[in-house]
């Protein structure tokens, strides 16, 4: 019982997550991608596979600007769009 009233013996050392989250888009650096997205998944009634081209963008705009770590676009389960990498933003 006596180790649960003792919170100042060890100190706590936050740390990053390995994986799932990056910083947040503070400057709107890719507002218009994430925009595209979601108009995407509303007019595709959310059907996430309809959107795959806009989610793809988002995540290289994301990569682009240091906003997450870069990953192989194959990794990331867009292998089959890695080749015809978009060239053209809007």
């Amino acid at each position: 019982m006596s180790t649960a009233m003792n919170f100042g013996s060890k100190s706590f050392q936050p740390r990053p997550p390995d994986k799932g989250s990056f910083p947040l888009d503070h400057f709107g650096e890719c507002k218009k991608f994430k925009e595209k997205f979601m108009k995407c998944l509303r007019d595709n009634d959310f059907e996430n596979a309809m959107c795959r081209n806009e989610s793809k963008e988002y995540l290289e705009c994301r990569m682009e600007r240091q906003l997450m770590a870069p990953e192989p676009l194959e990794k990331l389960g867009f292998a089959d769009l890695a080749a015809g990498k978009s060239g053209a933003r809007s």
